[in-house]
This record gives C-alpha cells, structure tokens and sequence, in this order.
C-alpha cells in the first residue's frame, strides 16, 4: 500500500516536494530488499508473544517417531509449540501488502497461493494442538489425502489462470525453459520456431507439481530445529534475485532468459519470504522455542513452487532446492523398498536427516551442514542462468 500510495500520489508528492521520500519505492530492486527486512522485524518483534500465546493454546508437538532411537530426543521436544507458521505469513503478507504492487495479477495471486497453504497448514496443525483438549477420539490433523485434494486444486486454479494471464497461446510466460538454452525474445517476436511452448494442461500440470511437490517437500524437511526455515531462505533469496532478472527485460535479454513482464513484483514476495525465514530461525534455532508446522512449510513450499513456474524457471529452483528433493526422495524410496520388500530398508530412518541423526551426526551437524548445501546449490543455480 506504501508503493500504490506513492504511485497514486505522484503528482500531489511532487507538488509538495515530498516526493523524494517515496522515489525509492519506485525501484522494485529497493521494495525487494525493503520487504526482506520488514518481514524479518515484524517475525522478530511478535514473536515472543506469538510463542506465549500458541503455549497457551496448547500443547505442542506430540513428538511421535516410529524409530527408537530418536523418541529421547522426540520427548525433549514435545512442549514446544507448533503453528509458529503464522508468524511467516504474516509477516509475507504484511510486507507484500505495503511493499509490493498489488494490482499486478503475479502479486496478488501470490498471495492467493500464501493465504491459501497457510490455511490449509492452519487447520492442519489447529487439530493437532488442540486434539488433547477435545479428547482421546479426536482427529489428529488433516488426512493425506485431505490435503492433497487442497494442494492439487490450489495447482490447477492458478495454473489456469497464470496461463490466461501469460497470453494464452505461445509466449515467454509459457515457454519451455531448459538448461543451457537461449529463450529470450524481444516485444516485437511472440513466437520463435526453434523454441517449445507448454499446452495450457502441461503448463497447469507443471505448476501442480510444482506446487503440490515442493509444499510436501518443505513439509517433510521440517523435522529439526532451524532445517527447513534456514534452507528457505537461502532459496528464497534465490528466487529473488531469478524474479528479478526475469522480471526485467534489459537483464532477461543479457543474460538470454525468458521475460515475463510483471513477473518481477515476485522479487518482492521472495524477497519477504527470505526475510520471515531469517527472523523465524531467530526463535526456532536450536532449542527451538517454536516450530513452524504445516502453516509454515506448506506456505513456504507453495510459493517456491509458484514463483519458480511464473518465472519459467523450474529447473533451475529444483537445483537450488536441492535438500528438500533429498528430502521427500527419500521417504518416497523408503516407503516404497519397505513395501516391495516385505519389510526392509533402504535408510536407518525416513526423512534423510533422521538417517543421519542414526549413523552419528549431531542435529547442529546435520543443519549446518544443509544451509551450506543449499547456499551452494543456490548460487551453482544462479551461475547456470549463465551459461545459454
């Protein structure tokens, strides 16, 4: 609202000579980096009181594991409140409000896929925090199927409507965007031969996965103080320094990427995803005070997902999202042998980091370890845009 105010008031700012307070707004590079810090202040400030108040509520993580070995630590844990994810969107959505324009259709159906995952983790985690006090016959969550059914329609809803957006027909929004390939057009080309176009069902099919994909594998990463909120970030940075150059035409053409006009107001959204993540690790690194839940890796995940298919660049995000791929792979490969098998394992433990966490690795181990993965994952991703 800051940004629209200074757009809608340009000419009543300048009468007054105030408009050089505001000029910064106008360069989404400055709104970017604005938004990171808001975000981090505003997780970082209500914090504390988000905490007492989701104690209160409850309750906290359960701390159920099927493995032996971890219920010690499992137990240690099982005060700790959960549904901490609404301190990360909340802060996102409160940033992108006032920093990002709003009007542009990539920026508020970004906040469509924020309100909507965080809702979905909401209710979520709201039945779990709350399953003690409604009685032992209680649900304990959402079904599996439950919540796919809400992350595969939250897909094809704004797959359709990001492909209506982007021309609907052959164009940048719906190329085909591969590793070492040059796509970038100019505004007078819409269609160049030697290049692939997604169908509309391939292109919402994409965006489902995406969406769907990466939301359960943030959601699986988040088993360990500070794993899932620190590898977020460094992605999210990631994505923000991808919306922009995509976003914008002079560095799309250099660096021979799709552009896709308006696409970076995302800049903004990532920039603020990055922000919450920093300022959710202050309270949620080792010991933990809280945990983010599915209110925030679902969130968190959608919006990878989203912003990685509106800038065409998909290939690229999975690279940088490296970790959380290890992450569900694993439980897929694991469940998958054990059932084939008759009962064997691939892995000590499902999700990957508890296999590490068996064979010796300290939890500080095993998340620095994975922020430094993902760092360098995130900048080998960044150097490939490159090289076209």
């Amino acid at each position: 609202m800051l940004y629209l105010f200074a757009r809608n008031a340009e000419a009543w700012l300048a009468e007054n000579n105030l408009d050089w307070a505001f000029k910064v707004l106008y360069q989404v590079q400055f709104r970017a980096l604005a938004a990171a810090g808001l975000a981090f202040l505003i997780v970082l400030l209500l914090g504390k009181r988000t905490i007492r108040i989701l104690t209160r509520m409850k309750i906290g993580d359960t701390g159920a594991t099927d493995a032996e070995l971890l219920r010690a630590q499992a137990k240690s844990k099982a005060n700790v409140p959960t549904m901490g994810g609404v301190l990360i969107a909340g802060a996102i959505l409160i940033s992108c409000l006032l920093l990002a324009d709003i009007t542009q259709f990539y920026a508020y159906a970004g906040i469509f896929v924020l309100l909507w995952m965080a809702a979905l983790g909401g209710v979520d985690d709201y039945l779990k925090l709350t399953s003690a006090r409604r009685g032992s016959g209680s649900r304990q969550g959402l079904y599996a199927w439950e919540k796919l059914v809400f992350q595969l329609g939250i897909g094809v809803l704004i797959g359709l409507f990001a492909y209506t957006h982007g021309g609907a027909g052959p164009g940048m929004a719906s190329v085909l965007n591969l590793p070492f390939q040059k796509t970038y057009l100019d505004q007078a080309a819409t269609v160049n031969p030697a290049l692939w176009y997604l169908p509309k069902a391939v292109f919402i099919f994409v965006m489902v996965l995406m969406i769907a994909g990466m939301s359960n594998a943030v959601n699986i990463t988040d088993g360990m103080d500070g794993l899932a909120g620190g590898i977020s970030a460094a992605v999210s940075l990631g994505l923000c320094i991808l919306a922009l150059v995509c976003g914008t035409q002079a560095w799309a053409q250099y660096l021979l990427v799709p552009y896709v006009q308006g696409s970076e107001e995302l800049a903004v959204m990532a920039g603020a995803t990055a922000g919450a993540c920093l300022g959710f690790l202050w309270w949620n690194c080792s010991p933990a005070q809280v945990f983010m839940g599915d209110t925030g890796s679902l969130c968190l995940g959608g919006l990878i997902g989203y912003i990685a298919v509106v800038t065409r660049q998909e290939l690229v995000t999975l690279l940088m999202c490296g970790v959380f791929l290890l992450e569900i792979t694993s439980v897929v490969m694991q469940v998958g042998y054990f059932k084939a098998s008759g009962g064997k394992r691939i892995f000590r433990c499902a999700p990957f980091h508890h296999h590490l966490h068996l064979i010796g690795w300290t939890e500080p181990q095993i998340v620095a370890r994975a922020w430094i993965v993902s760092i360098l994952l995130v900048v080998a991703a960044l150097a490939s845009i490159k090289l076209r």
